[in-house]
């Protein structure tokens, strides 16, 4: 068990709260709870023709809800977002099995200001700082860093659980009812953002069920909401992710509605769909010099061509050499991954080793391009670089060989 009794029981409990209506029955229980062991697609139904809702990571924690089959776990993320997961035990470990629990959900008091952000990452942005004193609601821990809280006034977000900054106790709340003014209903896990943009911070998912008020629509791709606890962000218009149940703000320019202007959205629903389009080869083998008529086999500029054949009907130069300078010559080139947005293609220089100083002292605008690959934002690369590896998958950048050997980077659309 990788994870402490307390941090397990905190997750336990955390996830409980977040059940939904039709399991609020059984709270009293501890649910099974499994542990990431590599990243994995959390889908829309058992099965892997299914929508992918979103990646969980290594580290994570979940909600074993439900042995569907030999192959399949129904799930609850920390976020209340539910779904399947693959039950591979390389891909998921059972840490704690459900028994019986009487304990009351946890509660902090912040014992030093801390940063409150919106993810658990020290790169998430900040809410704001939350002062000595104040009591939390701790509604899950995502790993042994941070845990996922909700402070006095409703907002959610995440902080350090280092005990200098936090102190763990009994206690709880019930949960923020929906506000009276709903005119939507979450019918799918989606991202809750600062911005109508996938390149905005995420602030949470919102889950399957949740009640929101759509406050304006900036573009044809995104509504502005404010959720049931009060936190205001975007979220996608695509109506698998949400139902409109009510009357809409009018066409004014306070809204934001699509007839007053806009136009980043193509790019973003663009982006997306190459994603998407690439995400569904997770798994499928590596083959240097693959057929680059089939989709039984990928090596990496063969895939990166496939993901954007089908997600954008865009065709891409054959090898990778041919791609880096067919986005050189859009002249929109980066060369700090840093600056980076979701759905541009990465250019690496040949490996050389898996410490930074193996690079040090390296001419990159002399190396030749080797590799490449489409940057999913949040720091990950999605690619595939060999046989070994299992094939087309996502991998960190930072601190690894993919941040030193980077060259270069860019949008094709």
């Amino acid at each position: 068990m990788k994870k402490s009794t307390a941090a397990l029981l905190t997750l336990v409990l955390g996830a409980a709260l977040m059940l939904p209506a039709a399991a609020s029955a059984a709270s009293a229980a501890s649910p099974t709870v499994g542990e990431i062991q590599s990243s994995v697609s959390f889908r829309t139904q058992p099965s892997t023709s299914s929508d992918v809702t979103r990646y969980l990571k290594q580290g994570e924690q979940v909600v074993i809800l439900e042995e569907v089959n030999a192959y399949w776990y129904k799930a609850q993320d920390v976020n209340g977002a539910i779904g399947y997961i693959s039950s591979n035990d390389k891909y998921v470990e059972i840490v704690a099995k459900g028994g019986d629990s009487g304990t009351a959900a946890k509660t902090g008091t912040i014992v030093a200001s801390v940063s409150f952000r919106t993810g658990p990452s020290t790169d998430a942005s900040r809410i704001r700082y939350l002062a000595k004193g104040e009591k939390v609601t701790i509604t899950g821990q995502p790993n042994s860093y941070w845990y996922a809280v909700t402070a006095a006034d409703g907002k959610q977000g995440y902080v350090s659980s280092d005990d200098q900054y936090i102190q763990v106790s009994g206690g709880g709340s019930a949960p923020v009812e929906s506000p009276s003014s709903a005119n939507a209903t979450i019918i799918a896990s989606v991202s809750l953002r600062t911005g109508p943009s996938t390149d905005a911070s995420r602030i949470r998912y919102l889950a399957k069920g949740e009640k929101v008020t759509i406050t304006g629509q900036p573009n044809g791709y995104w509504y502005a909401v404010t959720a049931a606890d009060g936190t205001k962000g975007y979220v996608s218009s695509d109506d698998k992710y949400i139902a409109v149940t009510g009357s809409l703000p009018g066409n004014n320019p306070s809204d934001g509605n699509p007839n007053n202007g806009g136009g980043s959205g193509n790019h973003d629903a663009l982006v997306e769909r190459v994603i998407a389009a690439g995400m569904k080869y997770l798994g499928t083998p590596y083959e240097f010099g693959s057929d680059r008529d089939t989709t039984k086999t990928f090596d990496c500029s063969d895939f990166v061509r496939q993901a954007f054949r089908e997600g954008a009907n865009l065709l891409l130069p054959v090898d990778s050499r041919k791609q880096g300078d067919y986005v050189r010559g859009l002249g929109h080139v980066v060369t700090d991954w840093h600056q980076l947005k979701r759905g541009d293609i990465m250019f690496f220089m040949a490996y050389k080793g898996t410490k930074a100083s193996a690079y040090a002292g390296v001419d990159k605008s002399d190396e030749t391009i080797t590799h490449c690959g489409i940057y999913l934002g949040n720091g990950q690369i999605l690619h595939t670089y060999s046989i070994e590896s299992g094939g087309v998958r996502t991998s960190v950048i930072s601190g690894t060989h993919w941040e030193y050997r980077f060259l270069f980077g860019g949008s094709v659309v």
